[in-house]
């Protein structure tokens, strides 16, 4: 991976977002060197809000539990009908798109060559890595025979004309990815640092090796894996919406076209984006840290843009099929569309292109929050509001057990994520920013 150190020395001064910056000052606030948080940062790792995510995750982990001993019957609704509920709409469909940050960035930071965005790049890794994580999570949960889920791996068992098996072995591919990427920040933290004690002291040295081993060689092959990324997620972006395109006899016209895999990418596009300017200023504001708005407001100039490509495709396709005439009765589908796309596309729009707007941390909290909410409803709209099936005798409403779960697995990956960040250099370290 890149080094966040390097600085051009000799640029006197930088502008930021339409304003003219001091190098040294952009330079001092994004470019020195990350570190972990333990013992640095502002506030405790546990505090009242950490105590009530441990609390909803540890109840998350019941239900799992409970889940994996008793059934899918035990704690959902799903039935012949529904086969498919939350578990897959949110855990799964909303979890792909809302990590898309990682390979965005990836792709901004490192095959664009922006040195600017460098700095976003360790947590959006992170984001990435374990929301691919819990997206493998969510589909073991909710396959019926779970212990099965190793047959993925299996080339006797592949059957290559499935959509879905293009998807989970993108996903499997990406997963390893991100898990090869993080390396060498496992590798930062812990080279020179292996000091195990008493009768593990023999395993210093060997580890010591592995781990200069692992350094020099993802090193010397980074660029190889982060092309691999962005292409890998590409296809499985593209890959969730095939899966409803096959089904059209199941799905409402106002989401279903030929074009939908071509939809899921753009929209993962914009809400990579969104996703990284969301995450950072919520991690700001929870460890009590500066925003980077000199870095989060000239990336979010990309947002409007990606969004505008998304709509249009929307509306071109959505008057080429003649579908606006679903819009024209009141119902929850026609409501739903709209929301999707005014509250998740045309509103966010009109705050970024707001240079005054984008450069205040809380309107762009609310564009990029409003961009993460459309595209993760428009995942649930496809996947179950305009979901219909051909002998369907009541609506699916989910279990308060589906709802927890989903609602832990989420409190559990911000748990995770919070205990990374102390345990490893993600972010940078501003102690040492401020006696630099």
């Amino acid at each position: 991976m890149a080094n966040p150190q390097s600085v051009h020395a000799d640029v006197v001064m930088q502008r930021v977002d339409g304003a003219a910056k001091p190098a040294a000052k952009h330079a001092a606030a994004h470019h020195e060197r990350p570190a972990p948080l333990f013992g640095r940062a502002a506030v405790p790792f546990f505090t009242p809000g950490v105590i009530v995510i441990a609390a909803l995750a540890g109840a998350g982990l019941l239900v799992l539990a409970a889940r994996l001993f008793f059934g899918l019957g035990a704690v959902t609704n799903l039935d012949n009908q529904y086969p498919w509920g939350i578990w897959i709409g949110i855990d799964v469909a909303t979890g792909v798109a809302l990590a898309a940050g990682g390979f965005t960035t990836a792709f901004v930071a490192h095959i664009l060559n922006n040195e600017r965005y460098h700095v976003l790049v360790r947590p959006a890794l992170l984001t990435a890595m374990l929301g691919y994580t819990f997206v493998a999570l969510g589909v073991c949960v909710d396959l019926g025979r779970y212990y099965n889920i190793w047959h993925v791996l299996m080339p006797q068992m592949w059957q290559g004309n499935s959509a879905l098996f293009e998807v989970g072995m993108c996903v499997c591919c990406y997963l390893t990815v991100l898990y090869l990427e993080f390396m060498p920040i496992v590798c930062e933290r812990f080279r020179g640092n292996v000091n195990l004690p008493g009768l593990l002291a023999g395993l210093n040295k060997p580890l010591e090796t592995l781990l200069r081993l692992l350094d020099n060689t993802l090193g010397a092959t980074m660029n190889f894996f982060i092309i691999m990324g962005v292409v890998l997620s590409c296809a499985h972006q593209s890959s969730l919406g095939t899966l409803m395109v096959i089904a059209p006899s199941k799905l409402h016209p106002l989401w279903h076209t030929a074009i939908l895999p071509l939809q899921f990418l753009l929209s993962a596009f914009a809400v990579g984006l969104s996703m990284v300017v969301f995450e950072s200023l919520l991690a700001s504001r929870s460890l009590k840290r500066e925003p980077e708005m000199s870095v989060l407001s000239p990336l979010a100039r990309l947002i409007p843009f990606l969004l505008t490509i998304y709509f249009g495709a929307k509306v071109v396709d959505m008057a080429n099929r003649g579908t606006f005439e679903y819009l024209q009765t009141f119902s929850l589908r026609s409501v739903s569309w709209c929301v999707e796309v005014i509250v998740g596309i045309l509103v966010p729009i009109g705050i970024l292109l707001s240079h005054r707007l984008r450069r205040k941390a809380g309107w762009l909290f609310s564009a990029a929050a409003m961009v993460v909410f459309g595209v993760a409803l428009n995942r649930f709209n496809v996947f179950i509001i305009g979901y219909t099936p051909p002998y369907g005798t009541k609506p699916y409403i989910p279990a308060w057990t589906e709802v927890l779960l989903t609602v832990g697995f989420i409190a559990l990956l911000v748990l995770i994520y919070r205990l990374f960040i102390f345990l490893f250099p993600i972010l940078p370290d501003e102690e040492g920013a401020k006696h630099a």
